[in-house]
């Protein structure tokens, strides 16, 4: 070729194309991103739950605590219906209530021994929730600091899952 016909060509070097752009990401990047955002709620759905059963536990604790303060003398009546009804609303809580809201006295008792008494509601200190609220005076052998620990145990072990 002569001279003149190549600067009449003007040719050009090879034209490589732009790079990808980072916007959108490939379908890989947006099946990652769904997990990551399913795993952040089930974990912030999990923590939610584990704080509100541990305040819950709290609440319930010191309300019994409230209630047991009182010397061993002064267990009344009152005192053990406060306490069935602290037990009630809380198996409520976490029970379906047609399986707990119409207990009463065995019934009521062997629900609580099965749920996390291990048998000292229906034949240990825990009998007093059967007949104790119904009665002018508490029977002299109420051990009230056991029927405590007891009540104390069984919120412990359902407010645990």
């Amino acid at each position: 070729m002569n001279p003149a016909n190549q600067a009449a060509l003007q040719l050009r070097d090879i034209h490589l194309p732009a790079d990808p752009g980072w916007w959108p990401p490939a379908p890989g990047w947006w099946v990652l991103a769904v997990l990551l955002l399913a795993l952040l709620a089930w974990t912030a759905r999990s923590a939610l739950r584990h704080y509100r059963l541990h305040r819950q536990r709290q609440r319930l604790l010191t309300m019994l605590d409230t209630l047991t303060r009182r010397p061993s003398d002064d267990a009344t009546p009152q005192a053990i219906a406060e306490i069935s009804t602290l037990l009630r609303r809380l198996a409520l809580m976490r029970y379906p209530h047609q399986r707990v809201a119409a207990l009463t006295g065995a019934e009521w008792l062997r629900f609580l021994d099965e749920s996390g008494g291990n048998d000292r509601f229906s034949h240990g200190p825990g009998q007093i929730l059967a007949t104790g609220p119904y009665q002018p005076t508490l029977p002299a052998d109420v051990d009230f600091t056991a029927l405590s620990t007891l009540v104390r145990d069984w919120i412990k072990k359902n407010t645990d899952r």
